[in-house]
């Protein structure tokens, strides 16, 4: 069964955003401003790269956006998740 190239970087870009929003608040916020990219490979076997930003949000002031974008350069295209999270309490 083939897989749907465009199915398969939003199902990577979840996978990753999940593991980035997995860290507790105080992880997140020692780590904000910040990102990082990686080479990678998709369930398929093409080469993608992955790229995480955790940033400050303005809006509410206080939260945390944890975004991540897989791009596969081959093709030029890319999938991008997003969650905004909160201080807990």
């Amino acid at each position: 069964m083939a897989v749907n190239p465009a199915d398969e970087l939003t199902e990577m870009a979840q996978e990753e955003l999940n593991a980035a929003c997995a860290l507790t608040w105080p992880e997140l916020k020692r780590i904000t401003p910040w990102g990082d990219s990686f080479e990678g490979f998709a369930p398929s076997g093409r080469t993608v790269e992955v790229e995480r930003r955790y940033l400050w949000a303005h809006d509410p002031a206080g939260a945390i956006v944890v975004e991540v974008e897989v791009r596969d350069p081959a093709t030029r295209t890319g999938v991008e998740a997003r969650a905004l999270l909160h201080a807990p309490g």
